[in-house]
């Protein structure tokens, strides 16, 4: 079958066609969907029963996407700044006039030093198609600078990549024959919702739940367990457990003999870690250590669910990297409803070169800017070990001014008159109101796309169910367009979306002989994967074993083992600074959000009509707060403005602040990263929104 023949959708006898699709958001379960297509317009959005993980069930958030895409503050038209950045005036202009003029600005700054244009992009869509396609051929063939894509899960991938060699792990679906869970560093009801569901029908058959988190999310009230632990403090926990489990010698000496690296290290290591010694550091009991020990180490089918929040303080990925430790040391990965998830996105075999051409690049090597620390970067004059300053800014599937750290910096730089920014939107964000062009971007339901999942283990096809609305075009014609504009007339800049999908899936045993028109035709496929992928050992680690020590570290005299490495900002590492800002802050997702996605459907919002702020009691009564009364959190970096919650869902000495609001919905125009920074994790260079001291006071 030809990749560019198009699914052929069910209709039904009163004329309503049944369009397969995904779910492109930032977010494990990739679900597969059914959209319901009547006379061009889309009336109907559900999950698609017959995928596996998906079962028929979307998230309240993604349920209701036909209110998204019908906004009717959706931008579709392009929009050209016509007074000061910030003012808010724009004047409509056509694509034409749009794209000339941006070529011809791009063009002129690329004459001098391409570096000095910036691309800036995450995961407002997962798809591989309107993702990184089109824009990163553009963007090698311009000779841009590279983005390093840290602002989620740099730490723990790379953490995990030490351990196990990629992002890789259980089958998600195996979780529901578990005898032991741990959630580790995850509200799953939020933001892993179909795990959850698999979590609840282990429970059912007699599974033991246990949630490790600093604060008493709704996961964490529904299982048996919850180890209430200090943020930054999970490595310590995880020795802690391994001390236990070497004491006890609740280890399977087989497994560890024939299939992980430097065990007699980290014996020697982890015998020095008591249960009170990890209890202390994390502020829990030294019973519950043992406890969870003892449950882990004796079951034979335990899994853990990590999630990416334990990973974005100072020491996140040295914590990943501990936790990864654990079900080689008991063998549960002989089990496939053993083991461990993080990503399962290193399973799926994508054809990156192919897909995004870096030969394109022709030789350069452009300088790599973090996105995690783009305050920094667009504050800075040039010059030296930098580069050129930054003078172009091209922004699409993110929102800076709200997800990246220290906000204010971010918006000093994006207010710079000398700054030209193009963003690529379905909405004025906050980021898109200081840009000089805003250009209308397709969403899920009108563009074609391909994704994999770091959730399960299925490709999705993504069928376009109805005509764009408007003038919008999707991401990868606006590249193609910008392309043809800048005179690239390289053949690649001519591959339709069809094309890209089906370059994308790599010729590997692993995609289980899928192309992209099969999946077109099915909606989604599964990875020949082993349900036990490590039963036998074969880590795709470059030894093939588990690494408890981490070779090149031993070779340049490093320690090897996972460190305990405790946050930037705490009591123990900064005494003076908690002693002005004594509340340790955490900033998880709202179960309403999607990162910054969703917060202006009006219908998600109103469940939290203002950002709210988890105190505990004694936190409120030594600052005379009540129940519902508006209080400003500071530190030296910002502030912002919430309605306070007392409650003991939150440890003493540490609030949680659910997100993330737009500035520009919010009560005061500020958000939680004003009060973040942009200091870096230990390894992937990753952000640490978690790890961070405020005071808080009444508002005024």
């Amino acid at each position: 079958m030809n990749p560019a023949a198009p699914a052929q959708p069910r209709v039904d006898a009163g004329g309503t066609r049944l369009v397969r699709a995904a779910c492109p958001h930032d977010c494990p379960d990739t679900c597969a969907m059914l959209v319901s297509v009547r006379d061009g317009v889309a009336v109907q959005v559900r999950g698609d029963p017959a995928h596996p993980t998906t079962a028929g069930v979307l998230c309240t958030k993604v349920s209701r996407y036909l209110e998204r895409t019908y906004h009717p503050q959706r931008v579709l038209q392009p929009l050209r700044r016509s007074g000061p950045k910030g003012s808010g005036a724009y004047e409509a202009v056509s694509w034409d006039a749009a794209l000339d003029d941006i070529a011809s600005r791009l063009r002129a700054l690329a004459q001098v030093d391409p570096q000095a244009i910036v691309p800036y992009s995450y995961a407002g869509t997962m798809g591989l198609v309107q993702g990184e396609a089109m824009a990163a051929r553009l963007f090698h063939r311009l000779g841009a600078s590279r983005l390093d894509r840290t602002i989620c899960a740099s730490a723990g991938a790379e953490g995990l990549r030490q351990v196990l060699g990629g992002l890789v792990g259980m089958d998600v679906e195996q979780f529901a024959h578990s005898r032991l869970i741990v959630i580790w560093g995850s509200n799953s009801i939020t933001s892993n919702l179909h795990f959850w569901s698999l979590a609840q029908k282990a429970r059912r058959a007699g599974a033991t739940l246990v949630c490790i988190d600093p604060w008493r999310n709704d996961t964490a009230r529904r299982c048996h367990l919850h180890l209430q632990l200090r943020p930054g403090t999970d490595a310590a926990l995880a020795w802690g457990l391994m001390g236990e489990l070497v004491r006890n010698d609740w280890l399977d000496h087989d497994y560890i003999r024939d299939h992980t690296l430097g065990f007699e290290t980290l014996r020697e290591r982890a015998l020095q870690w008591t249960p009170e010694r990890a209890a202390q550091v994390c502020g829990l009991q030294a019973q519950q250590v043992r406890e969870l020990a003892a449950l882990f180490g004796r079951t034979r089918a335990a899994a853990i669910r990590v999630n990416y929040g334990l990973q974005r303080v100072r020491g996140g990925g040295n914590a990943v990297r501990a936790i990864a430790c654990l079900p080689a040391l008991t063998g549960a990965w002989r089990e496939p409803a053993g083991g461990l998830l993080l990503s399962s996105s290193g399973h799926f075999a994508v054809a990156r070169d192919a897909l995004e051409r870096p030969d394109l690049l022709a030789g350069r090597s452009p300088r790599i800017i973090n996105m995690s620390t783009i305050g920094d970067a667009l504050l800075h004059p040039g010059g030296g070990d930098f580069g050129p300053r930054i003078d172009a800014l091209v922004v699409y599937n993110s929102n800076p001014a709200v997800v990246a750290p220290e906000s204010g910096k971010v918006l000093r730089g994006l207010r710079r008159d000398d700054l030209f920014t193009v963003v690529l939107e379905h909405f004025r964000t906050d980021t898109a109101d200081l840009a000089d062009y805003i250009l209308p971007a397709t969403t899920q339901l009108e563009h074609l796309d391909l994704l994999k999942a770091y959730g399960h283990r299925y490709w999705v096809a993504n069928e376009p169910a109805i005509a764009p609305l408007g003038q919008a075009r999707p991401n990868s014609q606006i590249f193609r367009d910008l392309a043809a504009r800048l005179g690239y007339a390289d053949a690649c800049f001519g591959d339709t979306d069809e094309e890209l999908a089906a370059q994308a899936l790599a010729d590997d045993p692993r995609n289980a002989g899928l192309d992209f028109a099969t999946l077109r035709r099915q909606g989604w496929g599964k990875l020949a994967v082993p349900d036990a992928p490590f039963a036998h050992g074969a880590f795709p680690t470059p030894s093939g074993r588990c690494q408890f020590v981490y070779p090149p570290d031993a070779q340049a005299g490093r320690d090897p083992l996972p460190q305990v490495i405790l946050p930037y900002e705490c009591a123990h590492t900064q005494p003076e600074l908690a002693a002005r800002y004594p509340l340790a802050l955490l900033s998880p997702p709202a179960r309403h959000f999607l990162n910054s996605s969703f917060v202006n459907v009006e219908s998600l919002r109103r469940h939290d009509a203002e950002p709210r702020l988890l105190l505990h009691p004694r936190d409120a009564a030594a600052r005379a707060l009540v129940q519902g009364q508006r209080v400003r959190l500071f530190n030296d970096r910002g502030e912002m403005l919430a309605r306070c919650e007392v409650t003991d869902d939150t440890r003493e000495g540490q609030v949680v602040s659910l997100g993330l609001w737009w500035r520009k919905l919010a009560p005061d125009g500020r958000g939680v990263n004003d009060l973040t920074h942009q200091r870096l994790t230990d390894l992937g260079a990753g952000p640490c929104f978690h790890d961070c001291l405020v005071q808080v006071e009444p508002a005024s």
